[in-house]
């Protein structure tokens, strides 16, 4: 029992349901409303989404086990007391395990590409494995670069909808699609949810860095914190925050077709939901000062992801 725990750990599986509950909301309370909207009704078959989410799920999960793999001893300094590869789980079995959640992982996903003859699909399903296994064993010890490859990564969960839901169409309709902004609707309603994904993984991959300084000095990694100095990244964290929640009030005040007074549900979800959690992120991000901190900081922007996410369900109401 403990070794299946320590697994669950070692993938990480509160963020694997996150990321499942995330394709889920994007699918049911995004994508479809746009189409009954156009009157064009769900076109995306159960074992599609299925499929999709098991992709993306199996890739998550070996990418978590591979950068275990390679973090041992930089995990060993940061959080000694977590570390499962080499105490319960081999290295040799944890590498086993990784290349077989990415292989059928892999495979989910180059099955939905071949039942919509999408060649975009089927070279991001290869490709992000990749990126995940160069960014476990190299580009995460680079200045910024890590932050913004897994920024990346999170923000292609939505597009990745997008883009299945845009192909079923193109498949079933063709030519006729050319005469609707149906594709540009669902890439518009799913590109703002990207980039608030973008936006909020990356400051909490950043503020992750902080909190594991302590390791990346020892093992030399050329993370923000490191080269940068705890000040100048706080500044830059600080920057970063500002930008998304000046994005969200755009967005708000001059995108959404939602009324802006603060009777209206979207207008409270936003500020409530979205906006205070980030101001007090802020406030505790500058009031750190040791790892537990910043966890606690990161927990912040983590819930606020969630929370952004969830505004989904507002949208179904104000359409």
């Amino acid at each position: 029992m403990e070794r299946i725990r320590d697994i669950a750990k070692l993938v990480r599986w509160g963020n694997l349901l996150f990321l499942a509950a995330l394709i889920w909301l994007m699918e049911k309370w995004v994508v479809v409303p746009v189409l009954d909207q156009a009157a064009f009704g769900e076109q995306m078959p159960w074992y599609m989404l299925v499929l999709i989410m098991l992709a993306t799920v199996l890739i998550a999960a070996g990418g978590y086990v591979i950068n275990d793999y390679f973090d041992v001893k930089i995990d060993r300094i940061n959080r000694p007391d977590e570390v499962v590869v080499t105490r319960s789980v081999s290295k040799p079995a944890a590498m086993r395990l990784s290349l077989v959640l990415s292989g059928i992982g892999i495979g989910c996903g180059l099955a939905v590409a071949g039942l919509l003859r999408s060649w975009t699909l089927g070279i991001l399903f290869v490709i992000i494995p990749g990126l995940l296994w160069f960014y476990s064993s190299s580009y995460k010890r680079l200045l910024m670069v890590g932050n913004i490859i897994i920024a990346l990564l999170a923000g292609l969960t939505p597009m990745i909808v997008a883009m299945a839901n845009v192909a079923i169409l193109q498949l079933r309709y063709g030519t006729i699609l050319g005469y609707t902004t149906l594709p540009h609707d669902i890439y518009a309603w799913m590109g703002g949810f990207a980039l608030f994904a973008f936006l909020l993984t990356w400051i909490r991959e950043i503020i992750k860095d902080m909190q594991d300084q302590m390791g990346d000095r020892e093992l030399e990694c050329h993370s923000m914190p490191v080269v940068w100095g705890e000040k100048w990244t706080k500044i830059f964290v600080t920057a970063l925050i500002v930008c998304t929640l000046a994005i969200v009030g755009h967005l708000w005040w001059h995108v959404l077709p939602f009324p802006t007074g603060w009777s209206s549900l979207s207008t409270r979800y936003i500020v409530l939901g979205i906006v205070t959690p980030m101001v007090c992120a802020l406030w505790l991000l500058w009031a750190a000062k040791i790892p537990s901190d910043y966890k606690t900081c990161q927990q912040v922007v983590k819930f606020t992801m969630f929370i952004g996410m969830l505004y989904s369900i507002v949208i179904v109401r104000g359409m």
